[in-house]
Order: C-alpha cells, then sequence, then structure tokens
C-alpha cells in the first residue's frame, strides 16, 4: 500500500485507478472514502414490521455520515429485504459479499435467518456481527469465530429468571407460555436449565403458541387451571399484552416475570393497562425511553432528539428503533477502534475486544465486555418490577 501511495505521488493519473483497485482487493468493502456494510432483513412478507431495525440502523448511519463519519470514511449501508425467508437471506448474503463487496454483514434479523447465512459468512471469513437473535448458539467463537450476537443471550435470560425464583419461592409451581420456535424454545429450555433437578416437578404446566395466533386465550385458561403460582411470559409484545389483560380477566394472580424483549412500557404495558401490569418483573439492561422514569435523563433526551431529525413521525414506543439506534452505536465504536485498519479480521478482532464500553442508554454501572473466547455483548441484567407508572429496580 506504500509503494502504491508513493507511486502514485510521482504520477498520479497513471496509478490513480489501480491503486484504488488494490486497496479495495486487500481490503474489501473498504476504500479512503468509504466502508461497505451489509444487512439482509424482513422488509416484506410477514415479519415486516422487524424491517423497522434496518430503517433505524440506516438512519443512523446517515446521520453519523452526515457528522464526518468515522475517521473520514462515509459509511455505505446496503440492507436487501429477505421477506424473512432464509434461503433468500442466503441469496442476499452471497449478493453483498460477492457483488456489492461489503467489508461487513451487520444487524441481521431473527435466529432462522442467521442460521442459515452463518456457515457461508464463516467460510468466506466475513464479520457477521450484532446480528438481533439471542439464540446462545450465536456465541460460540470457537466453533463460528465470524458471528457475533449482541443482545441478551436468551438461555442466560432464562437462567437469571430461574436463580432469582429459587431464591424467593423454591417450592413454587410454574406455568410457561413461550412461542413456538427457536426463541421460545431456548428460553424454556434456559428455565428448565436454570432450575435444575427440580424442574420437571416445579414446571406443572407449558403451552406454546404460533406467532400468527390471533390470542394466547386458551393458553391461558389451561395455565392457570394448572394451579400455578408463577407464570413465566416467553413471547413478545403482543402476547404479553394480550396475557397480562387475559390474567386479570381470570382474576389470577401469578407471580409473573416477563421476557425482557416485551417489556417496553409504552409498547405493551400501556396497551395492557398500566394498572394490570403492576408487580410484573423482568430483566433489564438498557432505558427504556417509553418509561416516565427516565424523561429527564440525558442519553434518553439525546435519542428522542435524534429520532425526531432522523426518523420524524416513527413512534418511539417500537422498540426496535431504540435497538437500531444502539446497534448503531455499537459498530460505530468497533470500527473507530479498527482505525484505519479495516480488514474483515481486525473489525472481529475489535468486536471481540471492545473493554468497560458503554452506549449512552445503557443502565448507569453496566458495561460492555468482549473477548476472543466469550462474544456476549450484554451479559449483565438487573431485575425490575413494575409499580403501575415505572420499573423500579429490585435488589
Amino acid at each position: 500500500m506504500r509503494t502504491m501511495l508513493s507511486l502514485a505521488a510521482i504520477s498520479a493519473s497513471m496509478f490513480l485507478g489501480t491503486g484504488a483497485a488494490l486497496a479495495q482487493s486487500k481490503t474489501p468493502g473498504v476504500t479512503d472514502k468509504e466502508i461497505r456494510v451489509g444487512q439482509t432483513i424482513a422488509y416484506s412478507g410477514p415479519a415486516s414490521a422487524y424491517g423497522m431495525l434496518g430503517k433505524a440502523e440506516d438512519a443512523y448511519f446517515k446521520s453519523l455520515n452526515a457528522k464526518g463519519g468515522i475517521n473520514g470514511r462515509k459509511i455505505v449501508f446496503i440492507s436487501r429485504d429477505d421477506a424473512f425467508s432464509p434461503p433468500k437471506a442466503v441469496e442476499n448474503a452471497r449478493r453483498l459479499v460477492e457483488e456489492d463487496d461489503v467489508a461487513l454483514v451487520f444487524g441481521v434479523l431473527g435466529t432462522p435467518i442467521n442460521m442459515a447465512i452463518r456457515p457461508y459468512l464463516n467460510q468466506k471469513k466475513v464479520p457477521q456481527i450484532f446480528i438481533a437473535a439471542g439464540s446462545s448458539a450465536f456465541n460460540d467463537p470457537q466453533n463460528f469465530p465470524w458471528t457475533m450476537g449482541w443482545q441478551p443471550n436468551l438461555r442466560s435470560e432464562a437462567n437469571f429468571y430461574a436463580t432469582d425464583l429459587l431464591k424467593r419461592n423454591p417450592k413454587a409451581k410454574i406455568a410457561v407460555l413461550y412461542q413456538n420456535d427457536d426463541f421460545g424454545k431456548d428460553m424454556l429450555n434456559g428455565l428448565r436449565e436454570g432450575l435444575g433437578a427440580n424442574a420437571d416437578k416445579m414446571i406443572v404446566n407449558a403451552q406454546s403458541f404460533q406467532a400468527a395466533d390471533p390470542t394466547v386465550d386458551s393458553q391461558l385458561v389451561l395455565l392457570k387451571n394448572s394451579g400455578a403460582d408463577t407464570l413465566f411470559l416467553f413471547t413478545y409484545a403482543k402476547q404479553a399484552a394480550q396475557s397480562i389483560v387475559k390474567i386479570h380477566e381470570l382474576g389470577w394472580k401469578p407471580a409473573t416475570y416477563l421476557h425482557l424483549g416485551a417489556s417496553s412500557v409504552g409498547a405493551t404495558l400501556r396497551p395492557a393497562g398500566l394498572d394490570k401490569s403492576v408487580g410484573i418483573l423482568t430483566a433489564g439492561f438498557m432505558k427504556d425511553v417509553t418509561d416516565p422514569k427516565w424523561a429527564d435523563d440525558a442519553a434518553v433526551k439525546a435519542f428522542k432528539q435524534w429520532a425526531q431529525e432522523n426518523m420524524p413521525g416513527t413512534d418511539i414506543n417500537d422498540s426496535l428503533v431504540v435497538a437500531g439506534y444502539t446497534y448503531g452505536q455499537t459498530l460505530e465504536q468497533v470500527l473507530r477502534q479498527a482505525g484505519d485498519n479495516l480488514s474483515r479480521e481486525n473489525i472481529m478482532k475489535q468486536a471481540a475486544n471492545l473493554r468497560a464500553w458503554r452506549f449512552d442508554l445503557l443502565y448507569p454501572g453496566v458495561s460492555i465486555n468482549t473477548s476472543p473466547t466469550d462474544y456476549r455483548v450484554i451479559n449483565t441484567m438487573r431485575l425490575q418490577r413494575f409499580n403501575g407508572k415505572t420499573w423500579d429496580f429490585v435488589e
């Protein structure tokens, strides 16, 4: 590269094109002016609502570029629609790498989609980083060193709840409502793992549902009739809100643990009824921008201002907007750490060497620490209980 720069200084017109071509071949997706970042995500089909994640990330990178980019380079974000189809996602991944010449693939949503593209990207040694999928399978640097998640590991989250329950009520009778897919099954398995040898005795009933089911009312009736005094809701926002309403209608008052991905005050608890949500427990690691508790927080105010300026009209109750904002900040940090060495190898190395780093919306006292043997970005959680208005930390 130094030789090319010297030659260019002698005869720029002769060697400029050749120099750029060599720079591209040496560092895929990177020039002196840009860093090409790829993504495949659902903008169409039954999961199209999740495309908001890609839209928020695109807005974040555009706002970053408007401030000068990263070390003088602008991010070119190429986000392709896969309609939540694994075969289409594989096709997109190949196109991103072989035609679009991206440096890395970022923020891909969904366990089945990431599972489908993981073998190809690892074979090609292309970073597949900060994916939006919580399966424990994505923290496997020994077998898949080019794949790294971002959000809390689902199994670890369920373990966290089990540990708390065993401390509070070791003789609990447990009912579980879970989505019948890799997400729900991973959480159920994590709960069993956390409960240990008594899991089968403690879990008196578990009911599943399909993501497209109109309601979960019948499952809640069966769970109540099981005699359970503790309920785990391994669901997303829609079914969580439905469950909270139905539990209230049934006059059932179990100790209730809610998946953190469904814990938004604006997206889940307010639609269900704040009064009906009192006492619900969940894990947390990041400030809920819809929670009045953080209304005057500087980081929350900064996010709301960013959203107003860069995504006008967007509903900030959609947790995917916040996710896109924070995922984008995390990638920004990695690329800044990489400096001018933006090889795929160094990008992956920097992603696996985040040290006591924080994005602004993290809870106080929580920081991010990754390593070559532990790819978990978010691995610290705090228990919270809803008081009817906001989440209180539970010690």
